[in-house]
């Protein structure tokens, strides 16, 4: 980092820490109010000035600072009076922890980069004195002019304070990227949950993903279910009613039982590609045979977009792991040729060895507007991806394009099967 781009951001810290004291005393003024509304107003204002805390650890240090999703407040709390809208600030450990610090850390972490901000401050005043400070107390009859210990007089006091100053500006120069660090692990250590939390937080996603899950699984086999029942055992069905009907008629009308064995012919055809087009919902052959890279490459040739497919893949991942993924990808693929009115459609799948992760990026040059709160299909496609941890994310403003992000953790395990 470099040192003056280190000041800047010492700087910007210091501020923020000044804002901190406005959160603080809003938040206060908003606990003793009993106007509708403030309170929880105020502490969404104090959360995002605490992400912007967070953000910049992140974005400056490198050190990841992460954080529970919020409670709201209930209408009754902000009607029972100032105990419960107390309690309600206060027994959620991670408001907690940001009230804290903008009551009482966020004030010393803007005093860890107020250090080089005043040496670097202090030693321009010196260097200042070393230039004007003769004339200040020559003629402008400015008296006791001192330095620290310099006793600024005259020209040879002027330059020893400005020597001093430019080593305590240097100093303050040293000390400025180290204070930004300091400063992000202070963040880091004042707001960041505890292992209690964190795990606590973990078995609540656990659970959730693994109850839709269960939820996702018994909605398959029901369409399973109603697939055969309604599809090929229907015709299967008819076709036995069919051969039992040319049974017989086998010595009466042999014409008629070459048309009925025609018509069972036929029914069988049907039902015999009822039962592929069901397996390969289920899974389709191609993945299981050749692999995520060849299945993917399939699905963009009969999309009717022009798809254009990157994959980077040195092996295959798990199973379950690449059945996800693909019936994510075709989803979305799906979305854009239905509701996105595209030309276009690019698909990029790369495995990355530093996070452990499959990342997948799908994008189309239609008219965006893409939402997972709108409808089931992104968010059916969220709650795949959560099952192994995956995230899903959505970049599609109005009038488009639209990109959508999605990571998997797994490892790659099987050897890789694709002919690319």
């Amino acid at each position: 980092m470099k040192r003056v781009e280190a000041l800047k951001r010492s700087h910007r810290l210091w501020w923020l820490s000044v804002v901190s004291m406005h959160w603080s005393a809003t938040v206060g003024i908003a606990v003793w109010t009993p106007v509708p509304g403030f309170l929880p107003w105020a502490t969404a204002g104090m959360r995002r000035h605490v992400d912007r805390e967070r953000a910049l650890a992140g974005t400056w240090s490198g050190i990841t600072v992460e954080a529970s999703p919020a409670v709201p407040l209930g209408h009754e709390k902000e009607r029972r009076g100032l105990v419960a809208r107390y309690r309600w600030l206060l027994e959620d450990p991670q408001r907690l922890r940001e009230w804290r610090w903008v009551t009482v850390y966020g004030f010393v972490a803007g005093l860890i980069v107020s250090v080089p901000v005043g040496l670097v401050g202090y030693g321009l005043w010196g260097v200042f004195l070393a230039a004007f400070g003769p004339y200040l107390a020559r003629d402008a009859g400015w008296e006791g002019l001192w330095y620290m210990f310099v006793h600024v007089q005259n020209v040879p006091t002027g330059l020893m304070a400005g020597l001093l100053g430019l080593g305590i500006a240097r100093t303050g120069l040293w000390l400025a990227p180290r204070a930004v660090t300091r400063h992000a692990r202070f963040v880091k250590a004042a707001l960041a949950p505890s292992e209690q939390e964190l795990m606590a937080a973990r078995i609540a996603h656990l659970a959730a993903t693994r109850s839709d899950a269960a939820d996702s699984s018994a909605a398959e086999l029901r369409r399973i279910e109603r697939d055969l029942h309604d599809g090929a055992q229907a015709r299967l069905v008819a076709m036995g009613m069919t051969l039992d009907a040319a049974e017989h008629r086998l010595s009466e009308d042999p014409e008629a039982v070459r048309a009925l064995l025609a018509e069972a012919r036929a029914s069988s055809v049907a039902a015999l590609q009822e039962l592929r087009d069901l397996v390969r919902g289920i899974h389709p052959p191609v993945l299981a045979d050749r692999g995520l890279a060849d299945a993917v490459r399939s699905l963009a040739l009969l999309s009717p977009l022009s798809a254009e497919v990157t994959i980077d893949l040195p092996a295959r991942p798990e199973p379950p792991v690449e059945s996800a993924v693909y019936f994510a990808i075709a989803e979305t693929v799906t979305n854009a040729a239905k509701h996105a009115d595209a030309e276009r459609l690019w698909i990029d799948i790369a495995y990355d060895p530093e996070r452990t992760a499959l990342r997948v990026g799908v994008g189309d040059d239609g008219r965006g507007g893409a939402d997972p709160s709108r409808g089931t299909g992104l968010a059916g496609v969220e709650r795949r991806l959560a099952t192994f941890d995956g995230v899903l994310a959505v970049h599609s403003p109005v009038g488009g394009p639209t990109q959508i992000s999605m990571e998997v953790p797994c490892v790659l395990s099987s050897p890789k099967t694709t002919s690319c």
